[in-house]
């Protein structure tokens, strides 16, 4: 992992000390709620429906085990004893109390964490796949790069206050787990035919009122100017952008008003300027950063330990079910012989999706000591993993997260729904999600089911601003408001891979009530109609939209309700 070098520490240290002057002076009337809002929006601090939230910066999702304890003490000490993962691959706390945050910001500084630049018009938390470094399809590790963008985008001056908040994701792997293609910029890490190492590069993605998939406007740039390249774009942006209509700010909206070449053409042209400036990496610089993430201390095994604990696990499997589909849905192959990277499902029947409680998070950080190198990493889809888990170790990891509930065997399928909190802690939701996301848990808790029905992604948004991810679920559910009712709108065919696509609007939204009721439709009408292999979103594909929409509200008569 990256650790902190003097500048870090000193930079960390002196912006708590600001915004607790800044709180002191706001709760003693000094400062207006105006004046306020940028300096605690710049600190990762929202005022929600109920209390604020603090919003904390896990950068590219990676953790130590020190860092999730704290993690977990301050939802004790703060909180109500819990935190919420988001898919920015952050957590986020949804009851501190306002004169405590920067207690709260201290903290944090004490294990290398903060909130700075998790919320604001700036560029906001790298993410990346949550496989980097391990994957056996990587053609590099994307972390060390990311890195090197939260540097240079940290309280950069000329882009601290952009037209609107600003994304990027960092893939090294030709299958995308990062989301690459909704994000404002996305930057896949690819090999020339020389096999050099560069970045193909996308801009213009993203969710929200106006969901775009984005374009590929470079098909290869080379390492030594990601930084000069990415000025460029933003330098277009900030110039451009517009800051007169909030939803017609971010870079989607310049994209589509410029046109792609056109764009393009500007950032190429202000790229000439600065291409070869003191923004061009040399090798050393890259060769420090990778230095930061060395490889985990793995044991060989002998072929005899080998043949040994591929009879073990496969005996277990035999006598329990429950281990056998945990291995078979939360075990993700490793680069490394006898090691695999483990999924930690926050996704149990009943429980908030993406929330872990202090005591969850406190044992997670133990066993990533024991048999995960310390490490833990967050995923895009609001769960944990664990990256560095010997073969050997795998029953043991189960027996301990599986009295935590945290051995859920349902990553990938129907339970692991994406969610944001919506109406139960949001201002701006119209629905409430959490409650949606539970019942239809609920309705289909069987595992038998779930594993029949293969991979299939719901995501959930309690209102326009996409947080859930919606439009890109292979079932997507929008909550809209209906003079007072709280309504959901459903969309099909979605995808944030490497096929990247927006789902498509299935009809007029139904009742909270019919929620269940419509997925189940489309599930069945799905299972009828998939051929040999088939997963959901090849059936939808192959089908199309017609289909479901006849089922949903002409056959199975649902529309009378709408």
């Amino acid at each position: 992992m990256y650790h902190y070098d003097q500048y870090d520490e000193t930079l960390v240290r002196e912006r708590v000390e600001q915004f607790r002057e800044q709180t002191r002076r706001f709760l003693a009337g000094e400062l207006s709620d105006e004046e306020f809002k940028a300096l605690r929006l710049r600190n990762g601090l929202y005022l929600q429906r109920h209390a604020p939230m603090l919003r904390v910066a896990i950068p590219y999702g990676l953790l130590n085990a020190t860092q999730l304890g704290m993690l977990a003490h301050i939802a004790r000490r703060y909180d109500r004893g819990s935190g919420h993962f988001s898919t920015r691959q952050n957590i986020q706390y949804n009851w501190p109390r306002l004169e405590e945050v920067p207690d709260i910001l201290a903290e944090l500084a004490t294990v290398q964490m903060h909130a700075i630049q998790t919320s604001g018009n700036c560029i906001r938390n790298i993410t990346t796949d949550h496989l980097a470094g391990i994957a056996p399809d990587e053609v590099a590790d994307p972390r060390p790069y990311c890195e090197l963008i939260r540097q240079w985008s940290t309280l950069h001056p000329e882009f601290s206050f952009l037209p609107r908040k600003f994304k990027i994701a960092v893939s090294g792997s030709p299958h995308d787990r990062a989301a690459l293609q909704v994000h404002d910029i996305g930057l896949c890490l690819v090999r020339n035919a020389r096999g050099g190492i560069g970045f193909r590069v996308l801009v213009g993605g993203g969710q929200g009122r106006t969901p775009c998939i984005g374009v590929f406007i470079r098909e290869f740039l080379e390492q030594r100017h990601l930084l000069s390249y990415l000025e460029a774009i933003l330098r277009v942006y900030n110039l451009h952008g517009r800051r007169d209509n909030i939803f017609k700010a971010r870079i989607k909206i310049l994209m589509r008003h410029l046109g792609a070449e056109e764009f393009t053409r500007q950032v190429e042209s202000e790229w000439k300027h600065i291409r070869d400036s003191v923004l061009t990496l040399k090798p050393a610089d890259i060769e420090r950063f990778q230095a930061c993430f060395p490889e985990a201390p793995y044991a060989e095994p002998t072929d005899e330990v080998n043949t040994r604990v591929e009879a073990d696990c496969r005996n277990l499997r035999e006598r329990n079910p429950h281990f056998a589909a945990w291995m078979k849905n939360s075990i993700v192959a490793h680069k490394t012989p006898g090691y695999n990277a483990v999924y930690i499902s926050l996704k149990a029947p009943g429980q908030v999706p993406g929330d872990a409680s202090a005591e969850q998070m406190e044992v997670v950080a133990e066993l990533a000591e024991r048999y995960s190198a310390g490490e833990i990493r967050v995923t895009h889809s609001q769960n944990l993993l664990l990256g560095h888990v010997r073969r050997a170790d795998l029953p043991a990891l189960w027996a301990a997260l599986d009295k935590q509930q945290l051995a859920t065997p349902n990553i990938g399928l129907l339970g692991d729904i994406i969610c944001c909190p919506g109406l139960d802690y949001c201002s701006l939701a119209n629905t409430a999600s959490i409650s949606v996301a539970n019942n239809i848990q609920e309705h289909f808790e069987q595992m038998d089911y779930l594993h029949d029905l293969g991979e299939l992604r719901i995501n959930i948004s309690g209102c326009m601003n996409a947080c859930g991810h919606h439009h890109v679920g292979h079932i997507g559910i929008l909550g809209v408001d209906k003079r007072g009712q709280e309504f959901y709108q459903f969309t099909l065919g979605g995808s944030s891979r490497e096929d990247a696509a927006l789902g498509d609007r299935l009809g007029p939204a139904v009742s909270k009530q019919q929620v269940v009721e419509v997925v189940q439709h489309i599930l069945k009408l799905y299972l009828e109609l998939r051929e040999p292999g088939e997963l959901f979103l090849d059936t939808y594909r192959r089908i199309g939209l017609q289909p479901f929409k006849q089922r949903v509200y002409e056959d199975s008569r649902a529309t009378g309700s709408h």
